[in-house]
C-alpha cells in the first residue's frame, strides 16, 4: 500500500509541473484491481430528462453551477453557456477568449470562470462581461462570490478577494508552502462571513470574507514518514460546514472536524481522501482515496455504513439528496446508493466521458457533467 501510494504522488507532483491535472487515484488505478461493477436489484429508477453537449472539460474538474432554473456550464476552449433547467434548452453561449480551467461559479448575479494564465472574468446573468481581472497563477476550483466579495484560488496556493463591482483586488492571503504538494483543484468554502480553505502539510484556516484576515488556524493532519513523499499530507478538498462545526481531510493524512468559533478539535480519525465529502444534518458522507463510500457521524466519527463496491473507480465526492447518496465514476456510471445503509438502489450509464465532479441538485433531481462535455438531467423515481 505503501508502495503504491508512493508511485501515485510521485506520479501527481509530476503531473502538476507540467500542467495536467490528473488526480492522485487515477495513478493509484494502474497499481491496482478496479472494483468490476456487480449486478444488484434496483429499487429505483433513474430516468434521463434530457441531456445536452457543450465541448469536452478536457483535464480541468468544470463543475456546472445550478442558481434557480439556470444552469451556467463552460468547456475548455472557453466557452460558457446558460440553459435552461427544466429542459436543457441553450439560451446563450460566450466565448471567454481563453482557456477555462475553472468554474463555474454563481451568485450574486455574477457568472464567474477562471483560466490557465490567471484569468477572472465575471458575466451578468445575461452573458454580458461584467468585469474580467488577473490573478497570481492558473486558477483550479471555481471562483465563490458572497457579500460583495468574490474569492478565488489560484495554483500558487495564494487565495485573492476581489470587488464584486469591478474586480478590484481587496486582499491576499498567501502562505509557505512544502517542496512538494499534490496538484489539486481544493478551492474554498464560504459560511457566515469566513472563508475556510485547507493546505498542503494539512492545514486548515478561517480567513475573514471581508479583510483577508486569519481568525484561526488547525492542523488536520501531520506530515509522516522518512521522506518528502511520504510526508505529503495535503487538503485537496473542500471543507464542509454547518452552524457548528468544520470539517476537513486530508490526503494520507486524516479527517477532523473543529469548532468553528475558536478552530479548537473536536475529533478526528485516521482516513485518507482525494476527493472530499458532504455535510447533511447528523452525518459526513465521504469518499476516500480508493473510492470507497462512508457515512460517518459528525458529532464523533463512528462509522454508520461503509460501501467498498466502488473501490479505485475514481468515484466522486457524494451528493446527498433525499432518501439518496449520489456519487459518479470514472466510466461514466451515476451510482444512487440508499442513505441509511450505503446499498446500491439504482444506476445508471451515460454515453460518454467520465463524471468527475460530484453530481449537483437539479429541480428535484441530479445534474451530471462528464469530462466529454455531456450535461444530463436525471430523476430518480
Amino acid at each position: 500500500m505503501i508502495f503504491s501510494r508512493i508511485a501515485a504522488l510521485s506520479l501527481a507532483v509530476l503531473l502538476c509541473a507540467c500542467s495536467s491535472t490528473k488526480e492522485p487515484v487515477a495513478a493509484v488505478t494502474k497499481a491496482k484491481s478496479v472494483a468490476k461493477l456487480l449486478d444488484f436489484k434496483q429499487t429505483a429508477t433513474l430516468q434521463v430528462r434530457w441531456q445536452n453537449a457543450i465541448g469536452d472539460a478536457g483535464n480541468n474538474a468544470l463543475q456546472p453551477a445550478v442558481v434557480g432554473d439556470a444552469v451556467y456550464a463552460a468547456n475548455a476552449k472557453g466557452a460558457l453557456f446558460r440553459l435552461q433547467g427544466a429542459s436543457g434548452k441553450q439560451l446563450w453561449q460566450i466565448e471567454s477568449g481563453f482557456v477555462i480551467s475553472a468554474g463555474v461559479g454563481a451568485g450574486e448575479g455574477l457568472v464567474l470562470i477562471g483560466g490557465l494564465k490567471g484569468e477572472l472574468a465575471a458575466y451578468a446573468e445575461d452573458g454580458k462581461l461584467r468585469w474580467q481581472s488577473k490573478v497570481s497563477s492558473e486558477v483550479l476550483s471555481a471562483p465563490q462570490v458572497a457579500n460583495g466579495i468574490v474569492v478565488v484560488r489560484t495554483g500558487d496556493g495564494r487565495i485573492t478577494g476581489l470587488s464584486a463591482v469591478d474586480g478590484t483586488r481587496q486582499w491576499l492571503y498567501e502562505r509557505a508552502t512544502p517542496a512538494l504538494v499534490v496538484r489539486s483543484h481544493a478551492g474554498v468554502t464560504i459560511k457566515r462571513g469566513v472563508v475556510y480553505a485547507g493546505f498542503a502539510g494539512g492545514k486548515l484556516a478561517a480567513i475573514g470574507l471581508k479583510n483577508g484576515v486569519v481568525a484561526w488556524e488547525s492542523a488536520v493532519s501531520q506530515p509522516r514518514g522518512n521522506t518528502e513523499l511520504e510526508r505529503i499530507s495535503d487538503i485537496t478538498s473542500l471543507p464542509v460546514v454547518d452552524d457548528e462545526q468544520v470539517c476537513a481531510v486530508s490526503f494520507q493524512g486524516r479527517l477532523a472536524c473543529f469548532d468553528i468559533a475558536q478552530g479548537s478539535l473536536l475529533w478526528s480519525r485516521d482516513l485518507s481522501s482525494d476527493r472530499g465529502m458532504v455535510l447533511q444534518g447528523k452525518y459526513l458522507y465521504l469518499t476516500d482515496a480508493d473510492g470507497i463510500v462512508s457515512a460517518l457521524d459528525k458529532s464523533s466519527g463512528s462509522a454508520l455504513w461503509k460501501n467498498d463496491q466502488l473501490t479505485l473507480r475514481q468515484t466522486t465526492t457524494p451528493t446527498v439528496f433525499g432518501n439518496y447518496v449520489a456519487v459518479g465514476d470514472y466510466e461514466g456510471y451515476l451510482h444512487l446508493l440508499s442513505r441509511d445503509d450505503g446499498a446500491f438502489v439504482a444506476r445508471l450509464k451515460t454515453e460518454e466521458g467520465a463524471i468527475q465532479v460530484a453530481p449537483l441538485e437539479l429541480d428535484g433531481g441530479l445534474l451530471l457533467h462528464t469530462t466529454t462535455g455531456g450535461l444530463y438531467s436525471v430523476l430518480p423515481h
